[in-house]
């Protein structure tokens, strides 16, 4: 949202009031707008909300991701040692779907600021190489296992199974959307698109993905790691789907093969019952 200036073509004296106000109305339509788009962002501050702290490109995409975590940790921390099997809905899984719920709501509220989301993907040759990330990232997933290998045992559990021993797909469907459809994308806005280019310049809107530095893409695939029990398989995912958005420079193919990953791990769940990878 932009505004010019009236060409005053030759008149002196103070502004009029009328265009004082005008000037004065836009202002506040401007500052008190929710969201502006990363051009705007990127050339403006703001002395409002959070922009007094961040500019609005960072924030929008740390939002969805920290609204996530917080969520994540009140989970663990509500979840008792012996949650586990049960027809109603646990406290853990109630939230999980308010989890997977607000960040889906803050990244639709907020899409159409997501300029690394704004080409769509219609490369083969990258898209081939999507596929294999993915199914690649999900195989290693299952195999890299061995006790070495985690960070302790999962903070919360998922396990949609009633007291009878039937699954629950009330239970796996919030799952799998929230996996699959939530996860992916303020995964790769947070990690790969923001953090990771925010290593190479303060403004990463303007960071090309192919001039990505090692140290940024080892990095963030190293904190990104720790995020996860499993350590090396997730050091290898993070590696992987940074490498695809160097290679192809476009944000949707490492959000594919993240949930493509995602996707192939829900069905290799369900089908061993192996709950403690959900």
């Amino acid at each position: 949202m932009t505004f010019g200036c009236h060409d005053s073509h030759g008149t002196s004296g103070p502004l009029s009031l009328g265009f004082r106000d005008e000037v004065l109305h836009r202002s506040a339509v401007l500052l008190g707008s929710p969201f502006r788009n990363d051009r705007e962002i990127n050339h403006r501050s703001t002395s409002t909300s959070m922009s007094a702290l961040l500019p609005r490109a960072t924030w929008l995409r740390i939002l969805p991701f920290a609204v996530f975590i917080a969520i994540l940790a009140l989970r663990g921390a509500l979840q008792p040692p012996e949650d586990g099997v049960a027809d109603a809905w646990t406290i853990s899984e109630a939230l999980y779907a308010l989890q997977a719920g607000l960040a889906a709501v803050i990244v639709l509220v907020a899409w159409r600021h997501f300029s690394e989301l704004a080409t769509r993907p219609r490369e083969a040759q990258a898209w081939l190489l999507t596929l294999l990330v993915g199914i690649g990232v999900f195989i290693l997933w299952i195999v890299l296992d061995e006790p070495w290998m985690r960070l302790g045992e999962p903070a919360t559990t998922f396990v949609p199974v009633a007291a009878d021993g039937s699954l629950r797909w009330d239970k796996i469907a919030v799952r799998l959307v929230g996996a699959v459809l939530v996860v992916p994308v303020i995964e790769e806005l947070f990690w790969r698109s923001f953090v990771m280019r925010s290593i190479d310049s303060r403004n990463f809107l303007a960071q090309p993905p192919a001039a990505t530095s090692a140290t940024a893409l080892i990095g963030t695939a190293a904190v990104f790691a720790l995020g996860h029990d499993l350590w090396l398989a997730g050091l290898v995912a993070g590696l992987a789907y940074a490498w695809l958005y160097v290679r192809t420079g476009n944000l949707w193919y490492p959000v594919a093969a993240h949930a493509l990953t995602n996707a192939a791990l829900g069905v290799y769940v369900i089908a061993s019952r192996q709950w403690g990878l959900w």
